[in-house]
């Protein structure tokens, strides 16, 4: 199997990721996996559902990848990535990843790209497992990866991350989080993937330029990324999604048909004005740097 390009989705989550690789998996030639790093835990231990909607074991395109990468997907395999993930896959190792089992543990990865692309018949595959640390690992180990930085304003995401949703695999509600362990994991996520601006490149893309102007954010990636800008999906502020096998990721990744592109600036009302503030005075630097304002607008 040759190995396909790897496109890295990093970011806060909450901040646009999923949306993306949902946008950027209906062009020819990429196959979006969603959120790979939860792959092994919530897809071969959990059998949580595919983006297709088939439980897991049940997918198709998956027991396929799985078959090439492993000869199937035996829960020793997912044990094995995990326990490497705890060993290796640490944010306090950026950017410098050094570990006698960082080859052991890029590999797994690197197998289910290569059987994903073949399945799919793809030269690029989405990964959007969004953590930076991961994306290290995955440069560091030779994977021919090139990394998409997702940012959005703080405020909207901490805005979001106080809300109350359920996830579609169980009705069980998502992670919460207050304003203040917002502001610092924003603040860390989008500083490690700031390192790769000097490492070894980096795309960055805002969710609010994104939803703004989706044909012209996507056209902008597409060349960045040597994609085919095939944007037939694209009918204005409208994207017509067709199903796909994304692992893991936030209830985005099953939605299928007609899907408005709005921005969502519900935390203009929504987060208290004293979280505004706090979150604002926590992370202003990236803030200013990124082009966000201080002031609600």
């Amino acid at each position: 199997m040759s190995s396909p390009q790897v496109i890295f989705l990093g970011g806060l989550g909450r901040s646009g990721t999923t949306l993306l690789e949902r946008l950027l998996g209906q062009l020819p030639g990429v196959a979006p996996l969603g959120e790979v790093v939860h792959l092994w835990a919530r897809g071969v231990l959990a059998g949580e559902p595919c983006g297709c909607g088939a439980p897991f074991a049940e997918c198709r395109f998956w027991h396929e990848v799985g078959e090439l990468a492993f000869d199937g997907w035996a829960p020793h395999v997912a044990q094995t990535v995990l326990g490497l993930r705890r060993r290796v896959d640490r944010t306090r190792r950026i950017p410098f990843v050094d570990h006698r089992d960082l080859g052991r543990y890029v590999q797994a990865y690197r197998a289910v790209y290569e059987a994903a692309a073949e399945v799919a018949g793809a030269d690029v595959v989405i990964d959007s497992s969004k953590h930076a640390s991961l994306a290290f690992c995955l440069m560091a180990g030779g994977v021919d990866v090139r990394v998409v930085h997702v940012v959005r304003d703080p405020r909207a995401v901490a805005h979001s991350w106080r809300r109350t949703v359920e996830r579609p695999e169980d009705g069980r509600p998502m992670t919460r989080w207050g304003a203040l362990r917002t502001s610092m994991h924003w603040t860390a996520q989008n500083l490690a993937l700031d390192l790769f601006a000097g490492a070894g490149g980096i795309t960055r893309v805002r969710y609010e330029d994104l939803l703004a102007d989706p044909r012209t954010t996507l056209t902008r990636l597409a060349d960045e990324l040597d994609l085919e800008p095939d944007f037939g999906f694209l009918r204005g502020s409208t994207a017509m999604l067709q199903p796909r096998h994304t692992v893991s990721g936030n209830p985005m990744r099953f939605a299928v048909g007609p899907v408005e592109l709005s921005r969502d600036d519900a935390w203009h009302d929504g987060l208290p004005r004293r979280h505004q503030t706090l979150v604002a005075g926590l992370t202003w630097p990236l803030m200013s740097k990124y082009g966000y304002r201080g002031a609600a607008a």
